[in-house]
């Protein structure tokens, strides 16, 4: 049976449609189908004047074509009520059932991997779904407990100890126990990922690695001793290395990765690298997903000014794991 990489649509009301549109564009949604709406497709082909064919294909994914986009047509927006720009009820409802149809594809067989185009949190929540993202629901619908998040940019892969935590709620987090279980965890997904035996390296909390306790002593009693542990363990672990110089090393290819301990921690390194191309992977779910790094941004949405870049770029990293 042949696979397929699935591309959700987002929310119908930002940038996604536009998006997926402009890549087809560019030629890259070869060997993707879409799940989406037509109706709102067709809004993102008239605003863009382009003249490309949209092949409706059903659950089993009979009918698929080269040289059109193919779609899997949801017919859950209402033509009434839309409008680009703007959260509701229903966008954050729509955006929610792409992600289920992908997964129950997936499920299927029918599915290599998942690229998905952004959700609206405020839309989520006025349609009464809880998850707050990609992540929390496909870590509900697929049923697993312990989801990771890998940015990629270029050569640089970064992974978080922590996200959406304060400073001060991080904190407690950066502990042995903690830092051994989460790379141990992403050392693994490397390992799906095609990368054997991989370098790790651990980011350091402090300036200059707290520079021997001076600056702090999170590295002396806690990272350190992860490390140690992990390196006992058989695992090519390396750290803890200073923040502000392990993303350029890795970059360069003296580590295959790098943990980064919090969120701006590992967001600024990457995206000052290359903000478009920076994509985000969700890892140890059973589904590898690809996502762009960026918004719904309804402030320009049905505009025709989105960059489809980062799309671009999830769908070609899709393609390279897929294989």
């Amino acid at each position: 049976m042949k696979k397929y990489i699935a591309v959700t649509m987002g929310d119908p009301c930002g940038i996604g449609p536009e998006t997926i549109i402009k890549s087809f564009l560019s030629g890259e949604l070869g060997g993707c189908f879409v799940i989406g709406d037509l109706f709102v497709l067709n809004k993102a082909k008239e605003l863009l004047r382009a003249d490309i064919n949209i092949n409706l294909i059903d659950d089993s994914l009979l009918g698929y074509e080269d040289s059109c986009l193919n779609l899997i047509d949801l017919h859950n927006v209402p033509t009434d009520e839309f409008r680009f720009g703007f959260a509701s009820s229903w966008s954050g409802k729509a955006s929610w059932q792409y992600i289920e149809k992908s997964v129950e594809l997936f499920n299927k067989g029918l599915v290599s991997s998942l690229v998905t185009t952004p959700i609206n949190k405020v839309a989520l929540r006025m349609a009464e779904i809880n998850d707050i993202g990609h992540t929390e629901i496909l870590s509900s619908l697929l049923g697993k407990k312990e989801p990771l998040t890998m940015f990629q940019t270029g050569s640089l892969r970064t992974f978080f100890l922590t996200r959406h935590l304060s400073i001060k709620e991080m904190l407690p987090h950066i502990n042995k126990e903690e830092i051994v279980n989460t790379s141990v965890l992403c050392i693994k997904a490397l390992g799906e990922l095609g990368l054997e035996k991989p370098r790790f390296a651990v980011a350091a909390l402090n300036p200059h690695a707290g520079d021997g306790g001076q600056f702090g002593d999170e590295e002396i009693n806690e990272i350190g001793p992860a490390i140690d542990e992990l390196k006992k363990m058989g695992y090519d672990v390396y750290g803890p290395v200073p923040a502000d110089s392990v993303y350029s090393q890795a970059k360069e290819g003296k580590y295959d990765a790098v943990l980064s301990l919090y969120h701006d921690q590992g967001h600024i390194a990457t995206k000052t690298l290359d903000f478009l191309r920076t994509v985000s992977l969700t890892l140890n779910i059973g589904l590898l997903r690809v996502s762009v790094d960026h918004g719904t941004a309804y402030d320009i949405a049905g505009k025709g000014m989105a960059d489809p870049t980062s799309l671009i770029e999830a769908i070609l990293i899709a393609k390279q794991y897929s294989k």
